[in-house]
This record gives C-alpha cells, structure tokens and sequence, in this order.
C-alpha cells in the first residue's frame, strides 16, 4: 500500500474526505443496471384500468355497453389481453432486452399497457374497462401488470349460463352437453376463486337486467364517478360491430334496449356439475342434491 493511500484512508475514517490532486476529474459512476422484469417510472400509462371478471355467455356484452354509454368509461369490445404475447426470437434481443430491465413477460406488460392506452386516449374518456371472459383465467397477471386494477365480478345462474351456451351452438349430443357444462363450471369456480382473492364489487345479471338503475349506480360509486342515467340507453350510442369473437352478436343485444332475464332453469335441467356453484352463488339451496339422481 502506499503513502498517498495510507493517509487516505486514514484521513477517509476521520473525517469522511481524502485528498485528490488538484484538476483531478472524480470517477465516473457506473450506472447501475436495471433489475430485470421490474417496472420503472413511466411504464404503465392507465390507471386503475377496469376488468369485469365473469364467464361465457353471463350478460357481460350488455354490461359493457351501459359502462361504454357514461361518458367516462371507454368499455371497447372483447381485448383478449391473454392472447397478446411477446416473444423474444433469438438471444441477441433477448440479451438487448436485458440490459433495458426487460424480459418477455415485462415487454408483454407493456405492450399490454400500450394498447389500453391507445384505445383510452382516443375515446377522450378517463376509465378503460375490459370484459374479455376468459381474463378470468389471468387475474394474477392482470394485477401483476396493474397492481391498481380494479375487478368487477359479474354472476349469472350457472344453469342458465350453460343453457345459453348450448342455445348458440345449436343441437348437440349428450357428450357435448357435458363438455359445455365442464367448461362452464371451471370458469365459474374460476371466477369464484378471484372473488375469494381480490377485492371487488360484485353485479348479478339478474339484478342487472331487473333493476339496471340501481346495479349501475352502484358500479359507479364503486369507481368513484357520478352515475348518468344515459347508460341505462345503450342503443343511443355507438358501440362498435357486435360480431363473434369480439362479445355477444345476438339480436338481443343489438336491439339497444335492456331485457328482462329468462326464468332460471328447473333443478331438473341443470347439469350436475354445476349445481354445487349454483348453491354456492345462491341460485339454488344448500339442501338440494348435487347428483343426477334429482
């Protein structure tokens, strides 16, 4: 060790100084690297984006255009966040990448951000509301991306929920009878499990449809906006195609006016496998047989 950092580091443990040679330029700092996969500042452009978390074929067209119809909310068709991916093709994007603080799934998020955005932006609205179904299979991530999200949890009587979907595909075998129930019970005990893990408000489509003005109101209170009673005339106002893929396409929907719901099904008529979410929701008793020997 030398002289000159001998009495340096004596005089650095005294004082908290050392000596530099008069014009002597200090060190640069290394800049220190980002952590990979962590959002930065200026990552995430919505706030408090809003997801309806439901099923297939639970009257969540309908909800998103009376959201759409309040002058606030921008409710566009079915997103598919699930489906939009980034990938990174060879290990010289992946290692690029890397050195910006992202990797696939930090580039995902803000491809997903982007696209929220830019649909927000151009509506001139302030609240962004996705009701895509199966984000239900994505809430961790949805929360992951925007740990701001807000969930709406939106019910429907799993009987008349499978009836509906049957009714849209047309007649099918016994077999496809017990598919369409299977996927319908794993989306509801999918929805179940976020309403168990996040908070949220929680709409019934039934109630929805009886009393939209008091379902509404209470949506917009839990979203901290003045209810306006143009959302209950959704027809008034222009929603984009309805059109498969994109939510439901149904005369029904496109007639602009809200319907009243469709009497529930008969214990009989409900598949077995969806009885026990039926209890659990309250459309059906606690006491009623969950097999098919009702």
């Amino acid at each position: 060790m030398t002289w000159k950092a001998t009495l340096n580091g004596a005089l650095n443990r005294a004082t908290g100084y050392q000596l530099q040679r008069a014009g002597a330029k200090p060190a640069a700092k290394v800049a220190k690297r980002p952590r990979v996969g962590t959002a930065r500042a200026g990552d995430r452009l919505v706030e408090a984006p809003v997801f309806v978390i439901c099923t297939l074929r639970s009257g969540s067209t309908l909800l998103r255009v009376l959201l759409d119809s309040h002058s606030q909310i921008r409710s566009p068709h079915e997103l598919h966040l699930r489906y939009v991916s980034v990938h990174f093709d060879q290990k010289w994007s992946e290692r690029s990448m890397a050195e910006l603080g992202l990797d696939a799934k930090a580039a995902e998020y803000l491809l997903w951000d982007r696209l929220l955005h830019r649909e927000l932006a151009a509506s001139g609205k302030s609240i962004i509301a996705d009701k895509t179904p199966n984000n239900v299979f994505i809430v961790e991530r949805l929360r992951e991306c925007w740990p701001d999200a807000r969930f709406i949890f939106l019910l429907r009587h799993p009987g008349a929920i499978a009836r509906s979907r049957q009714a849209y595909r047309g007649e099918r075998d016994d077999h496809d009878d017990e598919k369409n129930a299977d996927l319908i019970r794993r989306y509801c005990e999918a929805v179940e499990h976020a309403r168990q893990t996040y908070d949220g408000h929680t709409v019934r489509y039934e109630d929805l449809t009886t009393d939209p003005e008091r379902e509404t109101r209470a949506i917009c209170e839990f979203l901290g906006i003045p209810w306006e009673e143009g959302m209950l005339e959704y027809g008034r106002f222009d929603h984009g195609r309805f059109k498969a893929g994109l939510g439901d396409w149904a005369d029904k929907i496109k007639s602009g006016q809200i319907q009243p719901p469709e009497p529930p099904p008969p214990l009989e008529e409900i598949p077995p496998a969806l009885r026990e979410m039926c209890v659990k929701w309250g459309y059906l008793p606690a006491e009623v047989p969950l097999d098919s020997g009702a």
